[in-house]
């Protein structure tokens, strides 16, 4: 039996990439990412952007105690010896006027973008990615408008699924749904990621490590690995780097049998 599929079992990995958790959101799966991090543990843990939401906590405030869980593990980490970079998003921007400052907070260090280079050599560029996004880049008060749109999905979505729950059916993404049937909006995820793969390649990097667009991917682009490690809204991803170097896509929900209607719980035991 593979052991990601044992519930009660934990993972050592030689890094760990999530991004695009949106806390202060109704949508984000405190739960489930706490649960993730309780029971993983890494040498390096990238924090890719839209890790706190503060477009949404300028509109109205909401932080349960999953909120609070989720960064005392990622400080435990931090303090526990795990090297913890936080790259800010587009959503958690107000932390780029920090930047030229270099601070180091609760062991936590800031950064516009990192290099990351794999045990078996690979050189990735870590950033969020909005900066390869023209919608975020050039018209803010469309994004802003988009972001409106996709919290009244995650909405609808809930109450969608709570039919299907009374009806027997199991959990079923309707945003998700709703982008792959839009042909903009996958033109958009292949410009987005060429866009990101032609970048990489132009600086000499073998592969870009990003987020943002809350599409979990790992394929080749132009010649350049292409790696999205996804959400904690939706599909509730992570990209991991063994101690070998081999990547992967872990999706938690899925690998666990952890169910959207339901939250986690009961704790692994941490270590003394």
């Amino acid at each position: 039996m593979n052991a990601l599929n044992h519930p009660a079992s934990r993972h050592d990995y030689r890094c760990v990439f999530i991004s695009d958790t949106h806390l202060g959101t109704r949508g984000f799966r405190g739960d489930f990412l706490a649960d993730f991090l309780r029971r993983t543990s890494c040498e390096q843990l990238y924090l890719v952007g839209d890790i706190i939401d503060g477009w949404r906590l300028r509109k109205s405030w909401y932080w349960d105690e999953h909120h609070d869980e989720v960064l005392r593990q990622i400080l435990r980490k931090a303090r526990s010896g795990t090297e913890v970079t936080y790259i800010p998003g587009n959503h958690d921007e107000m932390f780029r006027a920090w930047l030229p400052l270099g601070l180091e907070i609760g062991g936590i260090k800031l950064r516009d973008e990192a290099t990351h280079v794999t045990a078996d050599g690979k050189r990735l560029l870590v950033t969020h990615g909005d900066a390869f996004d023209s919608v975020v880049r050039y018209y803010k008060f469309l994004a802003i408008l988009g972001d409106s749109a996709y919290t009244f999905a995650l909405v609808t979505n809930r109450w969608f699924n709570a039919v299907r729950r009374r009806l027997g059916y199991p959990y079923w993404s309707l945003s998700q749904w709703l982008k792959r049937q839009v042909k903009e909006a996958v033109k958009a995820i292949d410009r987005f990621e060429s866009a990101l793969a032609n970048e990489a390649r132009r600086r000499g990097f073998d592969g870009v490590v990003c987020g943002h667009i809350h599409h979990a991917e790992m394929r080749e682009v132009n010649g350049v690995l292409y790696l999205n490690d996804g959400d904690w809204v939706e599909s509730c991803t992570a990209l991991v780097e063994h101690h070998d170097g081999r990547l992967e896509l872990i999706d938690w929900a899925e690998l666990n049998r952890l169910s959207f209607f339901e939250p986690v719980r009961g704790r692994v035991p941490q270590a003394a």
